[in-house]
């Protein structure tokens, strides 16, 4: 191979050292840009806030409204009740005992226009005032005579069971009693409304 062969190779060498420096500088000009585009954004960040709630819908209040009678609170109650009636040859007595179970409780058929409301992602219920659900709470059947003299008539023994039904409310309706049953309220409602997938709710009763 004469001179003329060995330039052709310099040559070619050149060419290729030349294409081998440009094509490493374009490849370190592209790493060093992306490496200060990140440098340059990485107090930036990109947040997705999602301000959907989930919501109340007709079907789901109408469902709780249609419970109806919810109860919170049942006491069983005892009474010995007696009466005596004065007579020219002696004393009449009826001694009586009741059986009785009340219960205090809310009927959701009673709520409120806008009783449930959502505020941001908060469920906001007002039941109703807690109260005694059936006034009819002596249990008749297991009423029984424990001492009985003289004559009584049907209307005697029913003055005798109104004064049994006074004494269990006045007995069984306390303060206590109806703060016990709105705590209650409180818990076993929130309880359903979570089971609904509501994770924040206040529960409140009118007064």
């Amino acid at each position: 191979m004469g001179r003329q062969g060995n330039r052709q190779l310099q040559l070619i060498g050149g060419m290729i050292r030349q294409h081998m420096a440009m094509t490493s500088g374009i490849v370190l000009f592209v790493l060093l840009l992306g490496i200060l585009l990140v440098w340059l954004n990485k107090d930036n960040t990109i947040t997705l806030n999602n301000e959907e709630h989930k919501a109340l819908s007709p079907t789901q209040i109408q469902s709780m409204e249609e419970i109806g009678e919810w109860e919170f609170l049942s006491i069983s109650d005892e009474e010995i009740i007696d009466t005596v009636r004065h007579g020219f040859f002696g004393d009449d007595q009826l001694v009586r005992i009741y059986y009785g179970t009340l219960r205090l409780g809310i009927n959701m058929k009673q709520v409120k226009e806008g009783w449930i409301r959502m505020e941001g992602d908060t469920v906001i219920a007002v039941l109703p005032p807690i109260k005694l659900l059936d006034e009819e709470f002596i249990d008749e059947a297991r009423t029984k005579s424990f001492f009985e003299e003289g004559s009584w008539s049907q209307k005697d023994r029913q003055k005798l069971y109104y004064k049994a039904h006074a004494v269990m409310k006045r007995r069984c309706l306390t303060k206590k009693n109806y703060e016990t049953a709105k705590q209650n309220a409180v818990e076993q409602f929130g309880k359903l409304l979570r089971a609904m997938g509501f994770e924040k709710v206040r529960i409140e009763n009118e007064l």
